[in-house]
């Protein structure tokens, strides 16, 4: 067993975050101090009456004002955020955090691991080496794109011709965590991995519930077999990447730049990733995303091959990446935004963005 295998326990769908546990005690605190008063202190009447019924009242308002929602998120009744309008989707996680287990009544453990906090914010803001030299002929002119921002909103894009390519990059600077994004190279580097040999059924079977369901623990099970880390570090080389960095043991917390996920798209799509012999199979398999993350690129053209990535993270803000991949282009959205506007808010900005890039 690799030393990632030791460090990751099996990995989990739906993240809960670490809060979740500390806000459920409110519930029964106020209730025991009131029967304890009542047993040290005797009756004074109908004034301390009245005050003990007031406690436990407002203990119990307290306790529906802090309850969690579907996400494991406290939050007062109508405050934004309470509800994620559709597409509907709970926090994506990517990987269980190591010695983590999971929940009481089937919930998932918190996934991030307990250093992840500075690291993770850290490597958000790293400065990208320099850009590559120009290239040839842009398939359309920067600064024509136009998005509605959330406050706090961070926003890139990318569109690569194909055929040309031509690079246009718009948006905000820097790089986002991959989040589900990298299944789409998991799988070609998987594929690759094979040479000659033909997968087996429990195989395809992790390869299609990674891309069409975005499965997590498929995803994990594949990374381990091809030496963890060592698959990001093949990412890069093979494809040619430039902003792209490796977060040890987390596939889903690889940092990488909008130009950079494009040319990771057209890698899988020219068949270097698979080495031409399971690139049709893998770009059908993109086609063929279901349930919640077909949102985005995919609305707009139906036909394309895509892979999203979506998560909530520990410190309250959405982690949203769109990839699409046609025969005559590779386009990516990246987005980052607090997480009291829903998940509907990035699902637009990536239809918008591809509107007016890719109409």
């Amino acid at each position: 067993m690799s030393s990632n295998a030791r460090r990751q326990t099996r990995p989990t769908k739906k993240a809960t975050p670490r809060n979740r546990k500390a806000l459920p005690r409110n519930r029964k605190a106020l209730p025991h101090t009131a029967r304890r008063q009542t047993r040290t202190t005797k009756p004074g009447g109908l004034a301390l009456s009245l005050t003990l019924l007031a406690t436990l009242v407002a203990g119990s308002c307290v306790s529906r004002l802090s309850a969690p929602d579907a996400s494991g998120v406290a939050h007062r009744p109508g405050a934004a955020g309470a509800n994620l309008a559709a597409p509907s989707r709970t926090p994506e996680t990517g990987q269980a955090a190591p010695g983590g287990s999971a929940g009481s009544a089937g919930q998932p453990a918190p996934w991030r691991p307990d250093d992840a906090g500075p690291r993770a914010e850290s490597a958000l803001h790293m400065t990208p080496p320099p850009p590559p030299s120009p290239t040839p002929a842009p398939a359309a002119a920067p600064g024509t794109v136009t998005i509605n921002r959330v406050p706090g909103e961070w926003v890139s894009w990318a569109l690569l011709n194909r055929s040309t390519g031509g690079l246009v990059t718009g948006g905000d600077s820097g790089t986002n965590s991959t989040e589900s994004m990298v299944k789409a190279w998991i799988a070609a580097d998987y594929l690759r991995g094979l040479g000659s040999k033909e997968p087996g059924t429990d195989e395809i079977d992790l390869l299609r519930r990674m891309i069409r369901d975005s499965d997590d623990q498929a995803a994990q099970k594949l990374y381990l077999r091809r030496g963890g880390d060592a698959v990001i570090s093949r990412l890069i080389s093979t494809c040619g990447l430039t902003d792209t960095r490796l977060y040890p043991g987390w596939w889903s917390l690889t940092q990488i730049s909008a130009r950079d996920a494009v040319r990771m798209g057209d890698c899988i799509a020219d068949g270097r990733a698979t080495n031409g012999r399971w690139t049709a199979w893998l770009l059908g398999e993109m086609r063929q995303v279901r349930g919640e993350g077909r949102f985005g690129i995919v609305e707009v053209h139906p036909g394309v091959a895509v892979k999203n990535g979506w998560t909530k993270w520990w410190n309250g803000t959405w982690h949203v990446n769109c990839l699409g991949v046609a025969d005559g282009w590779s386009l990516a959205v990246l987005i980052r935004y607090p997480s009291g506007s829903s998940l509907a808010n990035s699902a637009e900005v990536c239809r918008s963005v591809t509107r007016q890039l890719a109409p």
